[in-house]
C-alpha cells in the first residue's frame, strides 16, 4: 500500500512538471545561459560549465528544501535548454542540404529515445521519490550537452 501511494505521489509530481514544461522559460534564465555559452567561446569543456547555471543558485537557496522545490529548480533550467535546443536545431537545419536535414532529424529522434531510456532508468533503479529529481537532472544535463553538441556544427556552418 505504501509503495502504491509513493508511486502515485511521483506520478502527480511528474504530471505537474510536465505541465510546467509546456510553459516558456523566463527571458533572464535564457539570457544567463546564452551569455555563459558566448563567454565560454567554442571550447566544449568551457561551455559545459554553463550546465546548472540557472538551477544551481535556486538549489542553493535556503528555502529550497523539498523534492518539489528541487524539481522546480531543475525544471526551470530544463525549459531554457529545451528552448535553446529548438533554436539551435532550427538554425542548423537551415544551413543543411536536404540529405543532411533527413540525417539530422533521424539523429535527433534517436537521441531523444536514448535520453528518455537513459533518464527513465533512475526510476527503474531507485524507485523512490528521489528518482524524480535525478531523472529531471539527467534530462537537463542530456539536453544541455545535446545543445553544445549541435552548437559545434552550427558554429562550423556559420563560419565561427
Amino acid at each position: 500500500m505504501m509503495r502504491a501511494a509513493l508511486a502515485l505521489a511521483c506520478l502527480v509530481m511528474m504530471a505537474a512538471i510536465a505541465r510546467a514544461d509546456d510553459e516558456m522559460p523566463d527571458t533572464q534564465a535564457v539570457k544567463t545561459i546564452n551569455d555563459c555559452i558566448k563567454a565560454a567561446g567554442p571550447e566544449l569543456g568551457k561551455r559545459e560549465t554553463c550546465i546548472r547555471r540557472v538551477a544551481q543558485p535556486c538549489l542553493d537557496r535556503e528555502e529550497t528544501k523539498s523534492t518539489a522545490d528541487i524539481n522546480a529548480c531543475i525544471s526551470r533550467e530544463q525549459k531554457v535548454w529545451n528552448t535553446i535546443l529548438n533554436d539551435t536545431y532550427k538554425r542548423l537545419r537551415a544551413k543543411l542540404d536536404e540529405q543532411q536535414k533527413v540525417k539530422l532529424r533521424e539523429m535527433q529522434r534517436a537521441w531523444i529515445a536514448s535520453r528518455e531510456k537513459t533518464c527513465g532508468f533512475y526510476w527503474d533503479y531507485f524507485q523512490g521519490s528521489m528518482a524524480v529529481p535525478m531523472s529531471i537532472g539527467c534530462e537537463n544535463r542530456g539536453t544541455a550537452r545535446r545543445v553544445l553538441f549541435l552548437l559545434e556544427f552550427l558554429d562550423d556552418a556559420e563560419g565561427k
